[in-house]
């Protein structure tokens, strides 16, 4: 592995990683929700339940990253 895809392995696992990931993925909660309520505007059923399987893949990211928080035994004042 060259040093360059050594340091991008390990940026993933530290905290600046971890709440970079955070930040991305409210974002994409944010284009989640503006899907959904475009979706139900126009009453398209299957745009609807994309934003919804959206929405669950949102929620287990974000619970995957709380998990990894957790284990870098960060002391946030959020994470208790």
């Amino acid at each position: 592995m060259s040093a360059t895809a050594n340091k991008a392995k390990n940026f993933k696992k530290s905290k600046k990683g971890l709440y970079l990931s955070l930040g991305s993925t409210a974002f994409g909660a944010i284009s989640v929700a503006k899907q959904a309520k475009l979706a139900r505007n126009d009453g398209d059923t299957l745009r609807l339940i994309d934003a919804a399987v959206s929405a669950a893949a949102i929620v287990t990211g974000l619970a995957i990253i709380y998990r990894e928080l957790k284990r870098l035994g960060d002391d946030d004042v959020l994470l208790g």
